[in-house]
């Protein structure tokens, strides 16, 4: 046997292994979004905590639709950073529309470590309700929303409550990726976790938790200095003995990027959120990409009968699968449309996966930090990068 023979035979490891995982991400996706439902009946007043920076694509009607929910009782905190934002014009004429509802603060905070967080602490403390809600600047909501996440928490054993996200809005053809590797790579993955208990996550852009157990387990300022603040607020919860609930609610995430660059480094920096959760398990994912090796199998190959066939093979099942779940579970008919970029958006998420492994630093909204190898984030450099779009 020689060295070429073994290397293929490499190679048709992640070919195989990406092909059956996508099979069992329909298996998954079926039992998970037919699982029954029940009527929401625990609606306590509850804290929506909303931060904001910059005027993203979308921006008012994402807000409008948290300011319309079908809810009885509940209060919207936005949190903003910097005095010159330029969404305070809007912020301000919502909170005078909505004044019963809004309580807008403004508090100058520049990111040292997790910008997020940092917003988020300032917001928290005018938070008047034990039961909290984030919901990231560009999700966009059913009217059902709150009342759909906050009914797991009448368990007092329940800890958090997630929900899935689709992307959607996706103008521009790099957008297109952005869609592609929400909607036919996370969700589903995040899914089939959910189902087999594979992995433990949180989903920090729409979560729902008591801000006593948020205190139980540190406060929001002690998750500063993790690059995935959200999964590490879920592990504490865990740890507390609580327990996660993904519910089947799907919101509206509008991908919004101003350049193919924008995106490209969005997609490292996803990536490097996802290795600094799960660095095993990310890792790992290498046996799950079964398109891009297929293709390198073929090219080996010369692309003969038998390199086709396989990578026609791995290619039928990657794209026969996303179809399944984009359009029967996910209802996503953008993303069916933007099937055939699915491939090269494959290729693209290899030479990714690669750079989130070997990169040790990274950008949120124009600044870079740096990042250590158990995933706590670095101050930043004094480096600042032109904020195009809403950047990472």
């Amino acid at each position: 046997m020689t060295l070429t023979d073994i290397i293929q035979i490499l190679l048709l490891i992640p070919v195989a292994g990406g092909s059956v995982f996508c099979l069992l991400c329909v298996w998954a996706a079926g039992r998970f979004m037919s699982a029954p439902r029940s009527a929401a009946t625990y609606l306590p007043p509850i804290t929506v905590l909303k931060p904001v920076y910059g005027l993203d694509k979308g921006l008012e009607d994402n807000l409008l639709s948290l300011c319309r929910q079908d809810y009885p009782d509940y209060q919207i905190v936005i949190g903003v950073q910097r005095l010159d934002d330029p969404a305070l014009p809007l912020l301000r004429r919502l909170e005078r529309e909505f004044a019963d509802r809004i309580t807008l603060v403004v508090k100058p905070s520049e990111p040292v470590v997790n910008g997020k967080v940092q917003n988020l602490v300032n917001a928290l403390a005018h938070a008047r309700h034990d039961i909290l809600i984030i919901s990231d600047s560009d999700v966009r909501l059913a009217p059902d929303y709150l009342q759909t996440i906050v009914g797991p928490l009448a368990d007092p054993d329940v800890g958090y409550v997630c929900t899935l996200y689709r992307s959607v809005a996706a103008d521009r053809w790099f957008e297109k990726f952005e869609l592609l590797s929400l909607n036919a790579d996370f969700v589903p993955s995040i899914i089939f976790s959910a189902v087999t208990g594979a992995a433990t996550f949180c989903l920090g852009a729409s979560v729902a938790f008591r801000n006593s157990d948020l205190k139980a387990i540190g406060g929001m300022a002690a998750l500063g200095d993790y690059l995935v603040e959200d999964h590490e607020m879920g592990r504490r919860l865990l740890a507390l003995g609580k327990r996660m609930v993904l519910s089947p609610h799907i919101v509206e995430v509008l991908a919004d990027y101003g350049s193919f660059s924008v995106w490209w480094h969005h997609q490292i920096y996803w990536d490097q959120n996802t290795w600094a959760a799960n660095p095993v398990g990310f890792a790992l994912t290498i046996l799950t990409r079964a398109v891009p090796f297929a293709l390198i199998f073929a090219a080996l190959r010369g692309f003969d009968v038998a390199g086709l066939q396989v990578f026609g093979a791995a290619l039928a099942i990657r794209l026969g699968t996303a179809a399944i779940i984009a359009g029967r579970y996910l209802h996503d008919r953008e993303g069916l449309r933007a099937l055939w970029l699915l491939p090269l958006r494959d290729v693209l998420a290899l030479a990714s996966w690669y750079i989130a492994l070997t990169r040790r630093t990274f950008v949120w909204r124009g600044h870079r930090f740096g990042l250590t190898k158990s995933g706590r984030i670095v101050p930043r450099d004094g480096a600042e990068l032109p904020l195009t779009a809403k950047a990472v």
